[in-house]
């Protein structure tokens, strides 16, 4: 008996370990089959060989059944690439390569361009699969299955369609139709579904698959539906979860029939599309509704009272992102009591809310009692802070209320709450101060953002001891004191925003050790920042520190902080020279120190590759441009203003390939303006004012396309990374790159996209000579041209009417001759024009827009006439009458009177700009140096004068003295 069981158990291993050692041999042929057949490279799929040893359940794309050794999982995607006589991308399946595999469970046959299967042959033989992706090919109105009614797949429980139904000839009730053992479809995304089509107007589904209509999902994003699909869809009464999300033809109202007999339907989004109107009185069918979300549509409007919920008591999450929110018109709405019970709700208008009127909180709020996340930002909500949200919510773990109106202090519930991890209040009226028992209040907060509020007093020291703390934003407030001393050596502490308060005191350098968001520009501390022994496990990746009264040396110690990617300390009164150590901050992308007292010269050792901003204007900065900026291709602001930087413009400046702000006004730069500059083509804004180029104007800046640039991507960045678990309420909260620009007679500050698409040349208080070149009339993208202050001749080019954005046109103080051009009243967007003491000749243009510019704009041209000068064009000016009477004695004795009121009026005149500009110059150390160059260039000027005239007088001298002897 024991050598029979002993025997059986020897059949059974030899049997199953024969079955199991590997593929079985037609298989393992017919996949030989499929890649000579179905794979266009020949070299892929190298271990798929002719050789009988090789496993095939271990070749690449192949799996199988571990009990029976069959093939049970193909992955063919993007093998085929087939184009047609046209050069589609198209192919045709030849589904008897896939009979072999009996037992094929699983076949991916994505991005293949398959349009259909080759000589009828249907999917439908495959009897047990399980799972078919055919997305991203080009079904053309063909879905690879049976005629209806002969079993199609009846196994099949997945399908993914994603991108495969782009040409409109399938609707999305014939796909459900098509897969009747389907009750998921999770992966309709990216395609172009037609109109369903009945002669009754109404869908119905071939009786022979009645089973089709038990489909209880459907997830689409990002395709085309016909405006009747929410109209349509009510025959899939058992759907549960419906998507239709970002698709383009769900707009207008919502139907009042199709989509409301879905009584089984407990997740419906609509979030996304264009609707309008408001929910339809059918919406009271859909008793088993759990989680609505119909966010961003913005004229869809909702009733804040939410009274079109009054039925669906099984209501949980409500979501309301980006709609249009309106008060109820029947008072007794706002006293309803709700079946519901909510856990997450979420309102927040879609337009701008400020300023409006205030709205009252829903009443309904005060009988929820259940919430975890509420977001009721941007709705211009107000009255006293609603604290009995949070007394009566126990279990809540989100609370946003940004951008709205409350008022009044920051009342915090009786009893602590250790649930709640994010309180976002930014933009609203609180006052007071931060409660001192927060910290005990919520010991578990994760968030805190009280910004753009009217709180007062200091930091509660507590919160150094919050030990979830990941982010604190108090920035915008009236809060004193000092930063509490334990805050820099918080664990989790990553963001601190305490921007633009009253905070004093020094700095501890320990808030750069851990802290990677740190800003604490627009306060008032002082002092040096203390040398620091800084290790490697410091992080900071963001520092700003601008706007303060800090002094002294620059920090060494921040050189070693070696992620830094964004650093500004400007305006503060630093000195001395930039550190050496710097040179270490090869991930910045920013750097501003801008507005100090730092002398010496530019590191030669800089390395920029990364960077794309550099502002360090407005200190004292000598010598040439080094070395350091060669080949930063990443470079797109360039400030070196208000600066004594000498030199030329070197010729590799051609390297930064991407520049597209160049200031270095106000400096003495010399030599000619290179012609390297028209190879920059990202340029838009080039000022080279005040400085000492001389020589013509280039004429290949017209090469220079002046390209609006998006100023949202180029020009602004985020200063705060938000990882929440939802990001619909939070605030923008960025920086964006500014640039002071003197147009329009004005110092303007340029932002963020207006930034992006501004365009202008300044080369205004140099030396420039020559013609204009009437190339630069091909600019037709430049909004101001500064000319002005420099020894151009010749005529105003008539191709300036070309500049068709020109907003600010400046040719002053030149030697300018000629006409104005009549054609440059075609500039429509001109308001500044200015072209005074010129020799300019004839009439002055009083069309357009050029009658409203005024005298000042052309005094200085004796020459010019016409209505606007007050001066005729023609004929000879009489010359001024002399009144009679009056004897020689009273002429006399009121001419000694006018010249003794003259002299006295005039004295004191001259004492009263004397006193104004001392006053003036003492307190603005900008104009202080504005007022020193300008002397400094009219005793250049001077000497210049002297020094050519004495050397052309000597050499005058000689030669007469030479021919004398």
């Amino acid at each position: 008996m024991m050598d029979a069981k002993w025997f059986l158990m020897l059949v059974l291993m030899l049997v199953f370990g024969g079955w199991c050692k590997g593929c079985l041999e037609h298989e393992r042929t017919a996949l030989l089959q499929l890649k000579s057949n179905f794979f266009d490279d020949p070299h892929s799929l190298s271990d798929w060989v002719d050789i009988k040893s090789s496993n095939c359940c271990q070749w690449e794309k192949v799996e199988c059944s571990t009990a029976s050794g069959r093939v049970i999982g193909l992955d063919l995607s993007f093998t085929r690439r087939w184009r047609d006589h046209e050069g589609d991308m198209r192919s045709y399946l030849n589904v008897s390569l896939f009979l072999p595999f009996g037992e094929l469970k699983s076949l991916e046959l994505r991005d293949n361009g398959i349009a259909g299967c080759s000589d009828k042959e249907e999917l439908v033989a495959l009897n047990n699969l399980e799972e078919l992706d055919l997305s991203y090919n080009e079904l053309h109105g063909f879905l690879p299955l049976g005629p209806k009614g002969n079993g199609s797949l009846r196994k099949l429980k997945v399908v993914k369609l994603d991108g495969a139904l782009v040409n409109g000839t399938v609707s999305l009730l014939q796909v459900v139709e098509a897969f009747p053992s389907v009750k998921s479809f999770q992966n309709l995304d990216y395609n172009y579904f037609n109109e369903t089509i009945s002669s009754q107007g109404k869908w119905t589904f071939n009786s022979s698959l009645r089973v089709s209509t038990n489909v209880e999902e459907i997830s689409i994003f990002d395709s085309h539906l016909p405006n009747n699909t929410l109209q349509t869809i009510g025959v899939l009464s058992s759907l549960k979860s419906l998507t239709l999300r970002n698709c383009i033809g769900l707009t207008a109202t919502l139907p009042t029939q199709g989509w409301c007999d879905l009584r089984k339907l407990e997740n419906l989004n609509l979030r996304d599309n264009e609707l309008e109107g408001t929910f339809p009185s059918c919406l009271d069918n859909l008793t088993s509704l759990r989680v609505l979300d119909i966010s961003h549509n913005c004229d869809f409007q909702v009733p804040a009272s939410l009274v079109s919920f009054a039925n669906h008591s099984h209501l949980k999450d409500l979501y309301l992102y980006g709609n249009e929110i309106v008060n109820d018109t029947d008072p007794t709405f706002q006293t309803w009591v709700p079946n519901f019970q909510l856990e997450s709700l979420a309102i927040e208008s879609c337009r701008p809310s400020k300023g409006s009127l205030q709205k009252q909180l829903p009443k309904f709020l005060y009988y929820q009692h259940k919430l975890t996340s509420l977001h009721l930002s941007k709705n211009n909500f107000g009255g006293k802070f609603p604290s009995w949200l949070m007394e009566n919510n126990t279990r809540l773990q989100d609370f946003f209320m940004a951008g709205n109106s409350f008022s009044d202090s920051l009342r915090l519930p009786r009893h602590p709450n250790y649930h709640l991890d994010t309180i976002h209040l930014p933009g609203n009226k609180i006052e007071g101060e931060i409660p001192r028992n927060i910290c005990l209040t919520f010991p578990n907060l994760e968030w805190l953002n009280l910004a753009q509020n009217g709180l007062r007093g200091n930091i509660p020291p507590c919160v150094a001891g919050l030990e979830s703390l990941y982010l604190l934003d108090l920035a915008y407030n009236n809060l004193s004191g000092g930063i509490p001393d334990e805050l820099g050596k918080s664990n989790w502490l990553n963001t601190l925003v305490l921007s633009n308060n009253s905070l004093s005191g020094k700095l501890d350098p320990t808030l750069f050790r851990r802290i990677a968001w740190l800003y604490l520009d627009g306060n008032y501390f002082d002092g040096e920042i203390a040398e620091y022994q800084i290790d490697f496990s410091a992080f900071s990746t963001y520092i700003d520190l601008s706007n303060n009264k800090l002094s002294g040396r620059l920090p060494k110690w921040l050189g070693k902080v070696f992620d830094l990617r964004r650093l500004s300390l400007s305006s503060n009164h630093f000195d001395g020279p930039i550190p050496f150590e710097f040179c270490h901050l090869d991930q910045l992308s920013k750097l501003d120190l801008s507005h100090n007292n730092l002398s010496g010269s530019l590191p030669s050792c800089f390395n920029l590759s990364k960077t794309e901003h550099i502002h360090l204007g407005g200190n004292r900065l000598s010598g040439p441009l080094p070395r350091a900026l060669y080949n930063s291709s990443s470079l797109v602001t360039l400030d070196l203003s208000h600066n004594e930087l000498t030199g030329e413009i070197p010729h590799w400046i051609t390297t930064l390939s991407v520049l597209s702000i160049l200031v270095l006004k106000n400096n003495s730069f010399d030599g000619e303006i290179p012609s390297q500059l028209c190879i920059l083509e990202s340029l838009k804004i080039i000022d080279l004012s005040q400085n000492k180029f001389f020589g013509p104007i280039p004429s290949c800046l017209s090469n220079i396309t002046f390209e609006l640039k998006d100023g949202r991507s180029t020009y602004r960045y985020y200063i705060l990374e938000y990882p929440m678990r939802d990001e619909e309420s939070i605030v923008d909260n960025y920086v964006e790159e500014q640039v002071e620009i003197v147009t329009k007679r004005a110092l303007l500050t340029y932002a963020g996209n207006l930034l992006g698409i501004m365009s202008g040349i300044d080369l205004s208080c140099n030396r420039l000579t020559g013609q204009i070149p009437l190339e630069i009339g091909n600019l037709s993208r430049l909004h101001s041209l500064n000319l002005s202050h420099n020894n151009l001749t010749g005529f105003i080019p008539s191709t300036f009417s070309k500049l068709e954005q020109m907003e600010s046109l400046d040719l002053s103080f030149n030697s300018l001759s000629g006409k104005i051009p009549n054609e440059l009243t075609e500039l429509n967007f001109l308001e500044v024009f200015n072209v005074s003491y010129n020799n300019l000749t004839g009439s002055v243009p009083d069309q357009k827009q050029f009658g409203a510019f005024d005298e000042s704009s052309y005094v200085g041209n004796p020459s010019l006439c016409g209505p606007l000068l007050d001066k005729k064009c023609s004929g000879i000016d009489s010359p001024p009458t002399v009144p009679n009477g009056g004897s020689d004695g009273e002429e006399e004795s009121s001419l000694a009177v006018d010249s003794f009121s003259f002299w006295m009026s005039f004295s004191i005149s001259c004492a009263i700009v004397l006193i104004t500009m001392a006053i003036v110059l003492f307190i603005n150390p900008y104009w202080r140096q504005a007022w020193f160059y300008f002397i400094q260039r009219c005793i250049d000027t001077c000497q210049f004068f002297v020094e050519d005239n004495l050397v052309k007088l000597y050499i005058y001298m000689r030669r007469l003295r030479r021919m004398i002897m």
